[in-house]
């Protein structure tokens, strides 16, 4: 991967989040297992992540577990589980050397000690790193996220509250993706994303390429951010 764009125009988003929807119903169309596709998907995280790096992204969140996934069937969640343990184990070395920095957001409760502390081990090793930040929401939900920092606020402004989320380091995305042609933000990133510019896409998430990263951020691009003035 090539050094991140500095001159960014102030018309490029810097922040861009996504929700990675579809793994399943690409699947389905080329006739392999649903753990399959969710591979298929990860390889495209993957990519994702340095074309993004390329293109002047300083960071990505990726929707990769909900907190409401946990009532698919047992078999897809645990062959979930165990592909988070096996990519984090054998990806993190290679994104350190790339210079990513690595950030779960989520409950922990109710994920296995192992994983949690593969997590922990991939956020150490690449704490140092600057070049992108891939924050994955693992066991993450929106409100859930809002309801943990709302049990520890004791009152004050919007930043006391926002030091209190999963990441409060995280930018607010510029722009919020989502794939498969779903037309909802499905409790992700609810704080966050109160002024993100949306982008919706009928690509099913492991068939979405560079083409497509571009094309939403140049509709992003086209776009005047206001939040709230004239």
């Amino acid at each position: 991967m090539s050094a991140p764009a500095e001159s960014l125009s102030q018309g490029r988003a810097q922040y861009v989040a996504i929700i990675t929807d579809g793994n399943g119903r690409w699947a389905k169309r080329q006739g392999v297992s649903i753990a399959e596709g969710h591979n298929a998907g990860a390889d495209t995280v993957k990519a994702t992540l340095r074309d993004a790096a390329d293109l002047g992204v300083r960071e990505l969140t990726v929707y990769s577990f909900s907190t409401e996934n946990w009532n698919r069937p047992r078999a897809e969640v645990e062959a979930l589980m165990a592909m988070f343990a096996e990519r984090i184990l054998e990806e993190t070395p290679e994104l350190k050397g790339e210079g990513v920095r690595l950030r779960f957001i989520g409950r922990r409760e109710g994920v296995s000690e192992r994983l949690c502390e593969l997590m922990d081990w991939a956020e150490a090793e690449t704490a140092e790193n600057q070049r992108i930040t891939l924050f994955v929401a693992f066991n993450y939900g929106g409100r859930a996220e809002i309801l943990d920092a709302a049990a520890r606020f004791d009152g004050g402004s919007e930043e006391d509250f926002r030091a209190l989320l999963y990441a409060p380091e995280m930018h607010d995305p510029d722009l919020l993706i989502r794939t498969s042609g779903e037309l909802r933000l499905s409790n992700y990133l609810l704080w966050q994303s109160a002024y993100s510019e949306l982008v919706f896409t009928d690509v099913l998430w492991p068939d979405f390429t560079r083409d497509d990263l571009e094309a939403a951020l140049a509709e992003f691009s086209k776009r005047k951010r206001r939040f709230g003035g004239r």
